[in-house]
């Protein structure tokens, strides 16, 4: 106590970290409760239905299209974000200005809005390719708003990773590409692993986009070609309407617990990754 009486400014940067950390829980903690009390006695079976109408408006099909897209994006996403990253920390020269620009770029879309990275996909996937609404447009917008956020986590990993399990596997004979994915890689699985995880709560959240992209067809896709709409879409066209306010709800508890889910399982792979 005697260090706040000297330095009276420490005892208040403490209580304001303590207020902003019990702001955050007790709102987050508001939000789930608040979801979960209007939309959990609105999960009937009806909502689970393997074909959507407009009498069960059921979110299977929804649910099925997000997992596809998550699908989708990860595997054009991640390898590109991994390996751009592994270029830029081991192989790029710091002074180069071609990579001064390739940050700069990737700085500036982690900021753009996602509507318009919606009118992009539109124009270019839907119009310029002829691709119409469809999953795999969506899947490329979203692979191209979630890069940025791989490539900065997953370098921020790798530089995390100290010079001196580099030094010491070229030291035993190693190349620089064992070392890269012998040496390098393993410890920073787990930060590579936290930027995916990022990336997937964009992927299930996003509606702008995916709307002007993916469509908003309510039903399961014939091919990654075919229109479909997501959970979140889901829920915001069901809201929209205004008839269906409460299966938007439950539909929003069914999300939260996809979120949730997925970030569980994440962590685990983390953790046995990182043993």
């Amino acid at each position: 106590m005697k260090k706040y009486i000297r330095h009276p400014g420490s005892l208040i940067i403490r209580a304001i970290v303590y207020l902003a950390a019990a702001f955050t829980v007790i709102m987050l903690g508001f939000i789930i409760a608040h979801i979960l009390i209007k939309g959990v006695p609105y999960l009937t079976p009806d909502l689970f239905a393997l074909k959507y109408n407009s009498d069960n408006v059921s979110m299977m099909p929804s649910i099925i299209n997000t997992l596809i897209m998550i699908v989708l994006v990860l595997v054009i996403a991640v390898p590109f974000g991994i390996f751009s990253a592994i270029y830029l920390v081991e192989y790029a020269d710091k002074n180069n200005k071609f990579v001064n620009v390739i940050r700069l770029t990737t700085e500036t879309l982690t900021g753009i809005p996602s509507i318009i990275y919606g009118l992009f996909g539109m124009l270019f996937f839907n119009y310029a390719l002829h691709w119409g609404n469809s999953l795999i447009g969506g899947a490329l917008t979203l692979a191209i708003m979630v890069l940025p956020v791989i490539m900065r986590t997953t370098e921020e990993a790798l530089i995390a990773v100290p010079l001196s399990y580099r030094e010491g596997s070229f030291a035993l004979g190693a190349g620089k590409v064992r070392t890269i994915f012998k040496v390098v890689l393993p410890p920073a699985v787990p930060g590579i692993l936290s930027g995916i995880i990022l990336a997937i709560g964009r992927i299930v959240g996003e509606t702008a986009a995916l709307v002007y992209t993916a469509g908003t067809v309510p039903d399961l896709p014939k091919s990654i070609f075919s229109s479909g709409r997501t959970l979140a879409v889901h829920m915001y066209s069901l809201s929209r309407e205004g008839m269906y306010t409460n299966q938007a709800y439950a539909t929003a508890v069914i999300l939260l617990l996809l979120v949730i889910i997925i970030n569980r399982v994440s962590a685990l792979i983390a953790k046995k990754l990182q043993k």
